[in-house]
């Protein structure tokens, strides 16, 4: 009969660790899809930002654009149109990044940098460690207690 009972507990906890095994699997998973998701959207939400930047440059230039033009126009002095020259730079680069192929550049050179350069990429020290953080605890314990400030009269 114990050897039954013992059987039967050996099962339950393989049973049971089967399925605490299979949830951290599901919940890692889920994890996972869910940081993808808030990166998807904070992904989207900066490409919208760029576009929205964009179209306020782009008007800006327009009207500045024209009326430097009609100064130009008027006194023939090129330093009129002088300031078109770095606008114009600032509008292309805000437009490729609203609507050309800059974010897929960027992406290229990230992925270049997470490949050939991770030196570039590495947290000083490496990563924390249990017993780093547990010594880093302690150590501000100890200045808490060493250092704690009196009460004033």
């Amino acid at each position: 009969m114990g050897n039954y009972v013992g059987g039967a507990m050996e099962e339950n906890l393989k049973k049971n660790q089967e399925f605490m095994l299979e949830m951290n699997r599901i919940t890692m998973e889920r994890q996972i899809q869910m940081q993808d998701q808030m990166r998807e959207r904070m992904m989207a939400q900066q490409v919208a930002k760029s576009r929205e930047m964009f179209l306020w440059l782009g008007s800006f230039y327009a009207v500045a654009g024209g009326a430097m033009l009609a100064g130009f126009a008027r006194t023939k002095k090129p330093a009129a149109i002088a300031p078109l020259l770095p606008l114009t730079f600032l509008v292309g680069y805000q437009a490729d990044l609203a609507y050309g192929s800059k974010l897929n550049r960027i992406k290229a050179e990230a992925e270049n940098i997470m490949q050939y350069e991770r030196d570039l990429i590495e947290i000083p020290s490496g990563l924390p460690t249990l017993s780093s953080i547990d010594a880093g605890r302690i150590r501000a314990q100890d200045e808490k207690k060493y250092h704690a400030t009196s009460p004033r009269h």
